[in-house]
């Protein structure tokens, strides 16, 4: 591990640690305790079920955007969906994404830097359904609450920006192959090929997203998918006694995944906690309330992910090492990729 992704490490811990204080200041526990015990154990079992469904939907939108490069079967992709869960949820710097495109790159020979251009193409269509979540959820719930809509505001031109690049690579594909041509003209020799191959790359990761029927499809799982996800969400409310209604978990999924930005522990332990009782508070929920909820909710978008993609970590022949060892992967990997 080098030294930079040490000071990354230690950043992520702090600022979990600090997140963690703020959401359990002036705690209740005898409160929370007893939101605890009066929930819906039953409900709470069948969220984590129904969650590890919206996994096999959201492998489905990876599918979409892969067949432009190759058809690979649901049930690899879902195993590969949750391994990197797994791995996001357990080791930090996200090592989960460089799994699965390790994983795809050994078993379906998809290039490194393909899977890494899909990868990313991923994250930007998540940003910009969840920030559709909020937006939508705020104007019909009519909150004021400026540090929700800042949260807006600051993830609103990442995921508009990147957006754009992706759709102009992928509608204008030899405006970047001539930009990338003439870069590479007062470049040394080895550095031009790299340059040209890695373009190369890039477009043909891109290919789904030229093809209407499957950018249309990847358009539509992966709304399906986080609205499906907020319905995890709006069970354990109501197995809480929680009766904000669909659309505040609408707003619950789409803040605290956008929170997802700020560097963190894995798991976004902390930052988690915190945004889900900012937003229940808001919506008028008691915090101890909340704060269980945040807590139970957590649970059960992590464990069933994590417990399941580690068993299919096994499966594949791993095992915890190649976890803590995914950033050596992936520079062994972008070696590989221009050789």
């Amino acid at each position: 591990m080098t030294r930079k992704q040490q000071v990354l490490i230690v950043a992520g811990l702090i600022i979990s640690a600090i997140f963690l204080i703020l959401a359990f200041r002036n705690l209740n526990l005898e409160a929370a305790l007893e939101s605890l015990r009066s929930a819906n154990l039953w409900l709470v079992l069948a969220a984590a079920v129904w969650f590890m469904f919206t996994r096999v939907v959201i492998s489905l939108r990876w599918q979409f955007l892969l067949r432009g490069i190759k058809r690979i079967r649901l049930w690899e992709l879902f195993q590969l969906t949750c391994i990197g869960y797994m791995g996001n949820n357990v080791y930090p710097l996200r090592a989960g994404e460089i799994l699965r495109i390790y994983l795809l790159q050994r078993n379906d020979r998809i290039p490194f830097a393909q899977g890494t251009v899909i990868t990313f193409a991923e994250r930007t269509f998540d940003g910009l359904v969840l920030l559709t979540f909020v937006v939508v959820s705020l104007a019909l719930l009519q909150l004021p609450d400026e540090s929700l809509r800042a949260i807006t505001s600051v993830a609103a031109p990442v995921f508009l920006i990147a957006l754009l690049v992706f759709l102009t690579l992928a509608a204008r594909p030899n405006w970047f192959r001539a930009a990338a041509a003439f870069v590479a003209r007062y470049l040394p020799l080895p550095l031009r090929d790299i340059t040209l191959h890695l373009t190369d790359q890039i477009l043909a990761s891109l290919q789904g997203l030229r093809t209407p029927a499957l950018l249309a499809g990847t358009v539509f799982f992966s709304y399906l998918t986080w609205a499906l996800e907020a319905t995890v969400y709006w069970m354990v409310a109501v197995a809480m006694g929680i009766e904000t209604g669909y659309v505040s978990m609408l707003l619950v999924v789409g803040v605290v995944n956008l929170a997802g930005l700020i560097p963190a522990s894995p798991g976004q332990l902390g930052v988690f906690e915190f945004f889900t009782t900012l937003v229940l508070t808001t919506l008028g929920v008691p915090r101890d309330l909340a704060l269980t909820y945040a807590l139970v909710v957590h649970v059960v978008v992590w464990l069933p992910a994590t417990v399941i993609g580690f068993m299919f970590l096994i499966r594949q022949g791993l095992g915890w090492r190649s976890i803590t060892g995914a950033r050596d992967l992936e520079e062994l990997e972008e070696k590989a990729a221009v050789t």
